[in-house]
């Protein structure tokens, strides 16, 4: 079974930055990262591929987040700049083999407990 860990979520002002990080307990194809703010669907945020070859980003982080991978420490972050109030939400760190439909919540096994990030204006 792969667990997931994230962290780095607080309390941020708007236009600040905030970097959350995933330990993987062991290597796995796809790393992403979804939010749920409060009482809203999640959402995909960002993916990765094993190499780093193929990234997606949701539209409205796109320039503002970006995520990396160490795939020698089963890590991932996301490196979050020029916050918004609209960025508050339970960031989630997810895993899967395979990279198709990486937008779709329901295509990954692995799933971390969620990290809490605020956005103050």
């Amino acid at each position: 079974q792969v667990q997931l860990v994230e962290s780095g979520g607080a309390l941020v002002q708007a236009g600040g930055s905030l970097r959350l990080s995933c330990t993987i307990s062991q290597s796995i194809g796809t790393i992403a990262w979804f939010r749920q703010a409060p009482g809203k669907e999640r959402e995909f945020v960002s993916a990765m591929n094993w190499s780093g070859s193929v990234i997606n980003y949701e539209d409205s982080v796109k320039g503002r987040f970006t995520m990396s991978r160490d795939n020698l420490e089963n890590t991932a972050d996301l490196q979050m700049n020029d916050l918004k109030a609209e960025d508050t939400a339970v960031y989630y760190c997810a895993a899967r083999e395979g990279i198709y439909q990486l937008m779709n919540q329901w295509q990954y096994d692995y799933w971390g407990q969620g990290t809490l990030v605020t956005v103050s204006s």
